[in-house]
């Protein structure tokens, strides 16, 4: 981001950047919340749960755009555009895994909770559900940041008029 746009501009862009993962993000949370409730057979998630989901989102998103500002991946030399990809893909992943789990240590602490005791919360997944939410959270991210390498790769409004233009005609 130009550091010669007025802040106003720049809180704007951010803002806007920041609502659309979010927003991504609680679409993605939601759906695996009720594809995890058909499967198990169970009722569909309340409120509180999709209220947790748009939190997470809130959360990682913010995350996300902490990792954007440091110029994540950006720095790495790549072949392709498909190596791009992966390696932010990977980086952003290994970012919001370490973000979040500072982030559960400290409302544990916030709560009360030795730093034991939240440690002691996280043995109690399984190692099989921490893989699962890892790989959902990869899959989750992928999409996002190869539409944002696209964009930029094509330049500035470039994607978004393909995606907004009449299909061609066969």
């Amino acid at each position: 981001m130009s550091e010669s746009k007025p802040v106003k501009e720049r809180l704007r862009s951010e803002l806007r950047e920041y609502g659309r993962i979010a927003t991504y993000l609680f679409v993605c949370f939601s759906a695996i919340l009720f594809y995890k409730s058909a499967v198990l057979g169970g009722p569909p998630p309340g409120v509180s749960l999709l209220g947790l989901a748009a939190g997470k989102a809130l959360i990682l998103g913010k995350f996300a755009l902490i990792g954007e500002a440091a110029g994540i991946g950006s720095r790495l030399k790549s072949r392709s555009l498909w190596q791009y990809i992966w390696r932010k893909v990977i980086l952003l992943f290994l970012l919001l895994f370490v973000l979040t789990m500072v982030e559960e240590l400290l409302v544990g602490l916030y709560h009360g909770h030795s730093l034991a005791e939240t440690l002691g919360e996280f043995k109690q997944r399984s190692f099989l559900e921490m893989l699962a939410s890892s790989v959902l959270l990869m899959l989750v991210l992928t999409p996002y940041v190869a539409v944002q390498a696209v964009s930029r790769s094509l330049g500035p409004g470039v994607l978004r008029g393909m995606l907004v233009a009449p299909p061609k005609k066969d």
